[in-house]
């Protein structure tokens, strides 16, 4: 199975402020690249869903803590783990590391959504199903105590 919970992304010059590091807000398009690409990664492409069943994906809630700045040319490395699937819900956690310094930490609540109403639906049973690969460990565990 290919690693669908770890993206790579190098800092451009206009990821960056005035300066010299990354503008706060952008830690947030990086970590929503990441869950893209390990949608794609998981064989959902995020157009394709929006047509067939018609659903789309929002960002419900966000919440970031900032360590340490990343900078121009940094390459970074994006984890994601999903901590619940709940619904209509995923609730992931990201951390953002350029080599060993562990720059950002990230939860996010994405909400499914049909396309046409922007109302909450259920994620479809083969993405649930593939999205629950990705529990992270801890909540596995937690949900065989339930």
């Amino acid at each position: 199975m290919p690693d669908c919970a770890t993206h790579h992304i190098r800092v451009y010059y206009e990821d960056t402020d005035h300066g010299g590091v990354v503008y706060h807000a952008n830690y947030l398009r990086f970590m929503e690249r990441a869950r893209t690409e390990m949608l794609r990664c998981m064989g959902f492409e995020l157009d394709a869903l929006e047509r067939d069943p018609g659903i789309v994906f929002a960002v419900r809630a966000a919440k970031l803590d900032y360590r340490q700045p990343a900078r121009f040319n940094d390459y970074l490395r994006i984890g994601t783990r999903l901590h619940a699937l709940r619904g209509a819900r995923l609730h992931f956690h990201q951390d953002i590391w350029a080599g060993e310094r562990h720059l950002c930490t990230g939860e996010i609540e994405v909400v499914c959504l049909d396309a046409q109403r922007f109302r909450p639906v259920p994620l479809p049973a083969a993405l649930a199903d593939a999205a629950r690969v990705y529990l992270s460990p801890t909540v596995v565990e937690e949900s065989k105590q339930i």
